[in-house]
């Protein structure tokens, strides 16, 4: 049988994921695992500024960068740069701004043709960024989802009609394309998952999450063992357009490579797909500068005069929050939580009573007994996640503990790119992080007999469940924790979740 191969090959290149290969072909845009090859070949300049970007994220100079987009994207708190040392002092705003950045500066010159393969191109970049220490900072990987679903917007809105560019030739690939998609669908009987049907309900939602389901594939052609790999069912984003996506459960993190399979309509050529992604992308960047001014407007609809509010350890969000209201004369007391070990309340009560705010400082055993006084709590936010769940710095979870138990309302306020797709399946270890104990315990100390039998833990982050928290406030308004699932269908296309 004579086989056309470089028919083959042309489709492969077209379809992210296809198993047919050519390792003397040079890289193309047809896997995610690609795409360092790829920018080395044919984009070398952009290759260097992701580079840079990884060891620079590696490094943390990324928090501590002095370039005019982070000089001018604060107008309050001028001071907030000398309170870098401290953990939660730090202006993280920064970090999604390079990561904006740096998506834009690759993808408007990059020789990307269709929308599968900038999808392809962002999926790539986000592994990259993972595996350069982004699964530390959740930021990071929204940001790449949220110019994600900008893409996916973009593509599903191609003018009808044969507005898009494609020949004869391309629609037999594409109609190629979408047979193997067939053949690669699974069909109901095949596994034991509930919900496995087109039909949309409670429990095909439930198992469209890929953690939810594993599925053992048939023996491959060469007679080999059986391969184990999770699958995603169809959900509300692939049951109308008909794509698969198989990957793993690993966010950002995924084994580079699983591929995905887009709708045909993706792997169409656009010539405005370009210019409309790098408009909707300094949109996002406006939305980014404009972030603390459109939090701070709602400071006078949640703090009033004469409340006392209590706060833990250093966050500029909050910060700026509290200065606004005082700006607007609003006559308030605020108690500050010392945040031990690394103290950063010293520095946030120094910050607000300098804008004269009455502000006092307890040591965080003081908590309980304070917070029969309190009438509300602001937090600081590391992450917000999927189930309306609260990863706040780590002490944050006691003071909202002894809240409900106060019954003082707790409000979170953060910004709505900390919005992340995660489940906390595993509890209070949810991107969470452990660090040196030599902040708690002196090392010389350890050499007693009793002390050397004792484990220290220092957890960098603290996981708050949805039932103790009241409201976040974001810079689009307020929500309560259980509209958050919505906010992530609006913000981020569920198979980019992975």
């Amino acid at each position: 049988q004579v086989v056309n191969t470089s028919t083959m090959t042309s489709a492969a290149e077209a379809l992210p994921g296809s198993s047919i290969t050519n390792n003397n072909a040079p890289a193309n845009l047809d896997d995610p695992a690609n795409v360092r090859r790829w920018l080395q070949a044919n984009h070398p300049r952009q290759l260097a500024i992701l580079e840079k970007f990884q060891i620079d994220l590696r490094l943390g100079r990324i928090l501590s960068s002095t370039t005019p987009e982070a000089a001018a994207g604060n107008n309050i708190g001028s001071n907030s740069s000398t309170h870098q040392k401290y953990q939660y002092g730090k202006e993280r705003r920064l970090v999604t701004s390079h990561t904006v950045e740096l998506l834009r500066s690759i993808i408007g010159p990059t020789r990307w043709k269709t929308a599968a393969q900038l999808l392809t191109l962002l999926r790539g970049l986000g592994n990259e960024l993972h595996d350069a220490g982004g699964s530390r900072e959740p930021a990071i990987g929204n940001m790449v989802r949220r110019v994600m679903f900008i893409v996916r917007d973009e593509a599903d809105n191609f003018p009808s009609g044969g507005g898009g560019d494609v020949d004869n030739k391309n629609m037999e690939k594409i109609d190629e394309l979408s047979a193997q998609v067939d053949k690669m669908r699974v069909s109901p009987s095949s596994t034991s998952a509930p919900g496995r049907g087109k039909e949309l309900s409670l429990a095909s939602m439930l198992w469209a999450h890929p953690q939810h389901v594993t599925m053992k594939h048939s023996r491959t052609q060469s007679g080999e063992g059986i391969s184990d790999m999770r699958i995603r069912s169809d959900s509300f984003g692939s049951t109308d357009s008909g794509a698969v996506n198989v990957t793993s459960s690993n966010s950002f993190g995924c084994d580079p490579a699983a591929a995905q399979i887009y709708p045909p309509h993706y792997y169409m050529q656009w010539d405005k797909l370009r210019e409309n992604v790098m408009e909707a992308i300094e949109e996002v960047r406006g939305e980014l500068k404009d972030l603390h001014k459109n939090i701070n407007d709602q400071a006078t609809q949640h703090i009033h005069n004469g409340e006392i509010i209590l706060t833990y350890a250093f966050s500029s969000t909050v910060e700026w929050f509290l200065k606004t209201a005082a700006a607007k004369k609003r006559k308030f007391q605020v108690i500050v939580c010392e945040g031990a070990p690394h103290f950063g309340g010293h520095a946030m009560a120094k910050s607000l009573a300098e804008a004269g705010i009455d502000t006092t400082v307890i040591h965080d055993a003081a908590i309980f007994a304070i917070m029969a006084r309190v009438n509300k709590v602001l937090l600081p936010a590391h992450a917000v996640l999927a189930n309306g769940g609260l990863v706040a710095p780590s002490g944050c979870n006691i003071v909202a503990l002894a809240a409900k138990q106060n019954s003082v309302p707790v409000v979170a306020v953060a910004g709505m790119f900390k919005l992340c797709p995660l489940y906390p399946h595993e509890g209070q270890d949810t991107l969470n992080d452990l660090i040196s104990p030599s902040s708690v315990v002196d090392y010389s100390l350890m050499g007693d007999p009793v002390l050397s039998e004792v484990e220290f833990v220092n957890p960098v982050h603290d996981y708050i469940t949805p039932q103790l928290i009241d409201l976040f406030v974001t810079n689009i308004g307020g929500f309560q924790p259980s509209y958050i699932y919505r906010l992530l269908a609006e913000y981020y296309h569920s198979d980019d979740w992975d």
